[in-house]
């Protein structure tokens, strides 16, 4: 029996360290990476050779019965001690799975997880926010193998991920490089990935990744660059916003779309200050706003240098530059110039 309760990304990746043969997995949640991630973690611990494509088997749900798939599952390895079954899409564990043209006989699914084969694992792919968790074949997954909700990470899960990727990578990155790395790059993990297997490249030998190297090679990000020009805009410094602006022109990003992406970034403020003034804590905050957690707590560190009434202001300001742009009545480049400017102006 291994456990009656669903278990973290990272709790899963002990237990794949651990060496412990896991019969099932069943993998859901919002966050695609870390559930492909974990899929080729199982796979490679699972197989002599993680391209063995005799002995690895997979099937969309959306298009195969789950009795045809357990069929496969039964059969025994070609060559080899163990195979790996990966089905995709299993819609049927969401509380309100939708209608399909394949009839999916789950009884033989529980059947099966009464006397699961020791030769194959079974890694069974939900990728979907939420399933219903209450129900009697997913309890009975929890005692036979794991369910592992990856969901996008926490704030110190980012830090104890960003850790582990740096040593599977070989290389060490001193913490307030990561701190800096995730201000730069946010919660987004291809991009952080991506960044660190730069600086596995770029350090030698036991050569740590400092604050000072990511500074030089971290790739700029728009969602971090629209915070520094609010920063630009707190400390009054127009000059320093229009500075990102240039570099995200750099970056090929158009002014409208930045347009956008600053009023996403002051409306997560003004919701932050809104609800801390009704008495909202933190949590109750992650709760209500449909925003991960790191962005409001990047959020929640700006709202008090603003009153209600200027975050309302900025949005006007934004809303009549985006109408302009859009009717061409503008230059674009200028009309984003000007409202930074106005930005500081008012504040």
């Amino acid at each position: 029996m291994f456990g009656v309760k669903t278990v973290s990304y990272f709790e899963a990746i002990q237990t794949i360290h651990n060496g412990n043969n896991i019969p099932l997995y069943l993998l859901f949640g919002s966050e695609t990476y870390l559930i492909q991630d974990l899929q080729q973690k199982i796979i490679k611990s699972t197989l002599d050779d993680p391209d063995d494509d005799m002995n690895f088997s997979s099937f969309d749900m959306e298009e195969t019965p789950i009795q045809d798939a357990i069929l496969d599952a039964e059969t025994f390895p070609f060559f080899g001690d163990r195979k790996v079954l990966l089905l995709k899409n299993a819609f049927f564990f969401k509380a309100n799975p939708d209608k399909s043209k394949v009839e999916h006989q789950l009884e033989v699914l529980e059947n099966y997880l009464d006397h699961p084969v020791d030769h194959t694992v079974v890694i069974l792919v939900a990728p979907y926010e939420k399933i219903d968790e209450r129900r009697k074949i997913v309890k009975k997954m929890r005692k036979v193998g794991q369910v592992v909700k990856c969901a996008p990470p926490k704030e110190y899960e980012l830090k104890k991920w960003i850790d582990l990727l740096a040593k599977d990578l070989k290389i060490h990155i001193e913490p307030n490089a990561i701190q800096l790395l995730i201000d730069e790059v946010g919660t987004d993990l291809m991009s952080m990935q991506k960044e660190l297997e730069k600086f596995s490249h770029y350090v030698e030998g036991n050569e740590p990744v400092t604050k000072e190297i990511v500074e030089k090679l971290v790739s700029r990000h728009t969602e971090s660059s629209a915070f520094k020009m609010i920063d630009a805009v707190m400390n009054r410094n127009v000059v320093a916003s229009i500075g990102v602006f240039k570099d995200l022109l750099k970056q090929n990003e158009e002014p409208i779309a930045l347009v956008a992406l600053l009023a996403s970034q002051i409306r997560l403020i003004l919701q932050c200050k809104l609800l801390k003034n009704k008495g909202y804590t933190k949590p109750q905050m992650d709760k209500k706003i449909k925003s991960h957690p790191y962005a409001i707590k990047m959020a929640l560190e700006r709202e008090r240098n603003f009153s209600v009434e200027q975050l309302y202001k900025m949005m006007s300001l934004l809303t009549k530059t985006d109408e302009q742009m859009k009717r061409g009545e503008v230059n674009k480049e200028l009309a984003f110039e000007l409202l930074l400017y106005n930005f500081v102006e008012q504040h």
